[in-house]
Order: structure tokens, then C-alpha cells, then sequence
């Protein structure tokens, strides 16, 4: 719908995992198919949507205080509405309301498309509206999107999970596995391309069990391979998959599809396997150290990062120390590390043994200590390579200050390298390429110092030029976020449901 000059303005602010974001961009089209304009950077919304995560156990606190932040201000502005969509929606349902009278709408994960008609509802009623279904009402896929990125995009190809942890609420908040016929994940594909964009993230809360639905248990990696099909598309990864259901097939195909980037997360969660039974996870370590010898064997360069929980109920120090022994022997490029947080509604919550917080924050800290000695040890081994990059917007921080710009190598690692472009043809813009030499590494990064020493222009930047070029705005952060490991956004700080 075209808007006029009376259209109102929005804000969606994200928190949680990617597929939250993917979300953010499908409520974001859905309000500006129905006229609305995104809020300027700095000016107070008509209308702010939060899409919420509920997986870790603050997610609550820091929704209802932001949600107190907001009513002074809708107090002040009448005809302000306040929406809240995602999981904590889901789960809380007309909680919301009761604890935050001023807000307008509460929808679900399932029903991401009503929220234009319930806005209208609201405001013509002049009533909350609450709206929360128990199964998919559409795909979100199928729904208008505002992309974050000009040049990389997320394309779900299931949601849902099918998987029974103990530790995790997602499922309940989710539904069972939904997946997408491969001929339309294909066709978006298709379509992302011919838009400019090189590099798509296949996004599912447990993406390498695609195929459950329809009965092919080879889906996922004919769905890679399909990818290597497509020209243009230059860059492929995937996130996030489940230990017990990662087969063979699936590092095959990432072996032997060049577009397919030597990058996989895979989830830990505990190296112990008496925790990984009491979590529900339906494999051991003996397992999990398997795939990671797999995958090397066949991509030698690639960058394995996981999510690791410390302290869940029940938790030993033998235990942790066949975490750390997991740790020690798979190298990660980088690992998601959380406290156990118990969530109301998980089995977890009543499992007796909960381990106590002095313990937990003591087994954390030597966690991370680990984490990062072997990362900054991986990442020094690159000193001296030369990566080619995609380069990013507003992934480097710090980028301004220190006169870098800032990308992302084939196996994700993040590259901050000097805006040096004497010996090549102008600069680049972001979904350009690059080629740049390491010259110094730390535990969570790589910098690059010197000239660049090639450049090559791709649609990808064309098409990011001419975004900008007609008034388009640099993305905004996601709440919750660790630092960057993706584009065009962060991973969760929340262990997602793989």
C-alpha cells in the first residue's frame, strides 16, 4: 500500500535467535504493506512491536521493565500502540496484559500475519487484543519482508522442533516440525538472487532434520546441493543442526558444493554424556567427537563454533570436566557459553540436584577461560593467510575509530582490515568482495592491516548501493545478541533448539 502523509511509523525491536529475526523482517513487510513507515533513527514510534525470546530466565524481567519504560511515554501520545509478538508472547498469553495494561496487541509465533488487523482492532475497539493460535496459521516465508541486509538474507526452510530436551521451552512455544516444500525454499532462493543477494543462512530450530514431514531423511543435503545450482548464489550456510540427526550425507554435500562455506554450529550443550541423558539429547559424546573428526576430515579449514550449558541439575564436577575435555579435543572456532537457567514449564526446572549459583558461575568462568585461550590459539594459526571477504555493514564496532572497515571470511570468522585501497580500484561497498592478508588475531576476531589486495564488485554491492542510493537505512541491532558471528545478524545469546 502506498503511504500518505499522515502514515503512521513503527519500530520492531528483536530479541533472541535468528528466527526471531527472520520474523522481525515479515512483521516489519507486513506493516509497510499495510502503510506504515518506519520510525526515523532517534524519533518515538507510533507503534512498537517487541519480538520477544523467552529461553533464558531475564527474558521476562527485561521485557516487562522495557515494556515500563514505554508507558510514560505512550501516556504523553495518544494513539500510541504497544504489540508483543514472539515466544514470551506465546507463552504468556494474556499475562501481558495484566501485567502491562497499556499494551494493545499480543500475538503468537503462529500467527505472525495478523498483526496489521489486530492493530486495527485495537485502535477501533479500543480494547487489547490478544490473538495466540496452537498451530502454523502461514509460513512466515509466505509473507511480505523488509530485509534487514541488501545482500544476505535468512530463507527458513522448517519451523518448529520435534525434539524433546529437557532444558528447552522452544518446542512448546514452537509446535512440531513444519517444513517447506524444497521447489519453494528454491524459488526464494531463486528470487533473493535476482535481488542482489549473494549469500542466504537455511534457517530451522533443527535444520538437518528437514525432511521429516515429507519422509526424506536425505532432504537437507539434496536441498544443499540444489543450492550450488543457482548462479550468483555465492555464499551458503545453515544453522542450526541437531548432533544426533547430522549425517554423512550432510558433510558430503557441504564437501563437494563450493558455495557451500566451511562453517558449522554445532550445539554441545554438555560433554558429559550422563548430562546430555538427563538433558534428553539423543546422543553421547563418543558421537559428537565422531562428527567433529568427520567434518575435519573432509573440511579441513572449517570453523566448528557450539553452544555449551554449564551447571544443569544434577551436574558434576566430573561432569564439567568432560565438558572441558569436549572442548579440548573439538577446538572450537568460538562457543556460545551459558549458566543453566531454569525455565518454568521445562522437566529441567523440577529435576532435583540443581546445582548451586557459586558452583555454576565457577564452572562458567573456566569455561570461558578455556574457550577463549583455544579460540585465540585457532584464530592466531591464520597470521600470515589470505581470506577473502565479504564486506559487512555495521558489524565492526569500532570500525570509525581505528579507519577499517570490517567483513566476514568463508568460515565466518569476523576480519576488521585496514580501508587501505591504493592498490586496488576505488572502495568497496558492503557484498563486495575483498582479499586481504591476516596480520594480527585475537580470541573473537581477526584483523587485517595493510593494503587490500584485491577487490572484486558484485551485484551484491550494486544492489546495496541502490538501497541506499533511494533512502534505505542501515540495519538495527538485535536485543539479546552476542557479538556478530553471521550476517545479517547475530546468533542468539539463548542456546537455540539444536
Amino acid at each position: 500500500m502506498k503511504p500518505d502523509a499522515a502514515a503512521r511509523t513503527y519500530e520492531v525491536r528483536t530479541y533472541g535467535c535468528q528466527m526471531n529475526v527472520h520474523d522481525s523482517e515479515r512483521l516489519s513487510g507486513l506493516l509497510e504493506d499495510a502503510g506504515y513507515l518506519a520510525a526515523p533513527e532517534g524519533e518515538q514510534a507510533d507503534v512498537v512491536v517487541f519480538n520477544t525470546c523467552a529461553v533464558r530466565e531475564n527474558a521476562d524481567n527485561r521485557l516487562y521493565g522495557n515494556l515500563g519504560h514505554l508507558a510514560p511515554v505512550k501516556a504523553r501520545r495518544p494513539g500510541m500502540q504497544i504489540a508483543v509478538g514472539g515466544c514470551m508472547a506465546q507463552k504468556d498469553r494474556d499475562t501481558v496484559v495484566k501485567r502491562a495494561p497499556w499494551v494493545d496487541v499480543v500475538f503468537g509465533t503462529h500467527n505472525i500475519g495478523s498483526l496489521p488487523a489486530l492493530l486495527d482492532r485495537a485502535r477501533v475497539q479500543q480494547d487489547a487484543q490478544v490473538e495466540i493460535l496452537e498451530s502454523l496459521d502461514v509460513f512466515p516465508s509466505t509473507l511480505p519482508t523488509k530485509r534487514e541486509s541488501a545482500y544476505a538474507a535468512w530463507v527458513s526452510v522448517s519451523v518448529g522442533c520435534n525434539n524433546t530436551c529437557t532444558f528447552c521451552i522452544v518446542p512448546s512455544l514452537r509446535g512440531k516440525e513444519k517444513d517447506r516444500r524444497p521447489g519453494e525454499i528454491l524459488a526464494e532462493i531463486e528470487a533473493l538472487v535476482a535481488e542482489g543477494v549473494s549469500e542466504i543462512t537455511l534457517l530451522g530450530q533443527n535444520v538437518n532434520a528437514y525432511g521429516v514431514e515429507f519422509g526424506d531423511r536425505q532432504a537437507f543435503s539434496k536441498l544443499l546441493r540444489a543450492c550450488g545450482d543457482i548462479e550468483g548464489l555465492e555464499r551458503v550456510r545453515f544453522t542450526s543442526p541437531h548432533p544426533a540427526e547430522f549425517t554423512d550425507d550432510v558433510i558430503e554435500a557441504m564437501a563437494e558444493t563450493p558455495n557451500v562455506m566451511p562453517s558449522l554450529h554445532m550445539p554441545l550443550q554438555s560433554g558429559s554424556s550422563k548430562v546430555l541423558k538427563d538433558m534428553r539429547r539423543s546422543y553421547r559424546q563418543e558421537r559428537f567427537l565422531g562428527i567433529i573428526e568427520r567434518v575435519r576430515a573432509a573440511l579441513p579449514d572449517a570453523a566448528i563454533t557450539t553452544d555449551i550449558i554449564v551447571g544443569f541439575p544434577g551436574e558434576t564436577e566430573e561432569d564439567f570436566q568432560e565438558t572441558l575435555k569436549v572442548v579440548r579435543e573439538a577446538r572450537f572456532a568460538g562457543a556460545f557459553t551459558f549458566q543453566y537457567s531454569k525455565r518454568p514449564g521445562t522437566p529441567a526446572a523440577t529435576l532435583p540436584d540443581q546445582v548451586d549459583q557459586a558452583t555454576v558461575t565457577d564452572r562458567y568462568n573456566r569455561l570461558v577461560e578455556l574457550v577463549n585461550e583455544i579460540t585465540w590459539e585457532e584464530n592466531k594459526r591464520l597470521v600470515g593467510r589470505e581470506l577473502e571477504l565479504m564486506v559487512a555493514e555495521g558489524e565492526g564496532r569500532k570500525d570509525a575509530a581505528t579507519h577499517r572497515l570490517s567483513g566476514r571470511a568463508p568460515d565466518n570468522r569476523l576480519v576488521h582490515f585496514e580501508a587501505d585501497f591504493a592498490a586496488v580500484d576505488g572502495a568497496p561497498r558492503p557484498g563486495d568482495m575483498v582479499t586481504v592478508q591476516v596480520t594480527y588475531a585475537a580470541p573473537h576476531h581477526l584483523v587485517a592491516d595493510g593494503p587490500v589486495r584485491a577487490l572484486r564488485r558484485t551485484r551484491s554491492g550494486d544492489a546495496w548501493e541502490r538501497r541506499v542510493s533511494t533512502g534505505g537505512v542501515a540495519p538495527k541491532g538485535v536485543g539479546l545478541g552476542m557479538p556478530g558471528v553471521g550476517v545479517p545478524a547475530p546468533l542468539p545469546e539463548a542456546p537455540v533448539c539444536g
